[in-house]
């Protein structure tokens, strides 16, 4: 009876590619027996923060955030977003240099954001301001601020917005490491026990699968979310971020999380004694 199912909830951006993930599971699209989804939208930051406190049983979250709740929750070996070449881009509201932007006060759409930490391998030591992720892109285009880090679609719809491409730090990391970008992922509350966070990470996974093998109706639904943008851009965004690397991190992506947080323990921005080989990837194929 569903009654009895187990109440579920899941935290996770009010945003196209995440909508597009778990379409099935919203729209009961999927059985799910003995489990009951509830999903609740946040921004990625306020998400990092929830987690803190252990408060949903999913979340998205930062991977940049990721060991400060290691303790508490596991990674799922799907859900992942990795940018495979691009990612959060550095736009400003004239043609700068990243020497000349460096200067300038960032807005940047959180601390413990992935694409916070990105900047801060690439760039060093910046002044910034947090700023709502949506609010980032307008805000620059109006020129309260100079320099924005944008996410989201915002990283296809800049160029109609009067703005300048500064950097895009998908594209330095790639050339740096040769691996994906490790924005977000999902993490399961390791206080619910191995066999359910395998069933949950299972769910997520066969959500995933679904709108991977019925995009139409999912894309459809995953507009939705993405502020007006086109069915095109929709596409574009969505593939950009849900595709076989969310389905499985691969070798390469587990690599790409290692290594991205080690590089933070560098800068000072990761805790020293997370041991990153040490990560578990809940779901994941031991033959892999």
């Amino acid at each position: 009876m569903e009654s009895e199912d187990i109440h579920i909830r899941i935290g996770h951006s009010p945003d196209p590619d995440d909508a597009f993930m778990f379409h099935a599971l919203t729209t009961g699209a999927m059985e799910t027996p003995g489990r009951h989804y509830e999903h609740v939208l946040l921004d990625i930051q306020t998400l990092n923060e929830k987690a803190l406190n252990s408060e949903y049983e999913i979340s998205a979250v930062s991977i940049h955030s990721f060991p400060k709740i290691i303790e508490n929750y596991a990674l799922m070996n799907c859900g992942a977003s990795m940018g495979e070449g691009y990612g959060p881009m550095l736009i400003g509201n004239e043609q700068l240099t990243s020497q000349e932007a460096k200067s300038r006060t960032i807005a940047v759409p959180g601390l413990d954001t992935s694409a916070y930490l990105a900047l801060r391998l690439a760039w060093g030591e910046v002044d910034v301001e947090v700023v709502p992720f949506d609010e980032i892109l307008p805000s620059v285009a109006d020129g309260k601020y100079d320099v924005g880090l944008i996410i989201h679609e915002g990283q296809l719809t800049w160029k109609d917005e009067g703005v300048y491409l500064i950097q895009d730090l998908g594209v330095w990391w790639n050339e740096k490491t040769g691996l994906p970008l490790p924005l977000g992922g999902n993490v399961v509350r390791r206080d619910l026990g191995e066999d359910l966070c395998n069933s949950l990470a299972n769910d997520v996974k066969k959500s995933i699968e679904h709108s991977l093998n019925d995009p139409d109706t999912a894309l459809e639904f995953a507009k939705l979310w993405g502020r007006g943008i086109d069915d095109e851009t929709n596409k574009e965004f969505v593939q950009m971020y849900v595709n076989s690397r969310t389905l499985d991190y691969g070798p390469e992506g587990r690599a790409a999380v290692r290594l991205f947080l080690k590089e933070g323990q560098k800068i000072g921005l990761v805790d020293d004694e997370l041991d990153t080989d040490a990560i578990e990837f809940i779901g994941v194929n031991e033959d892999d």
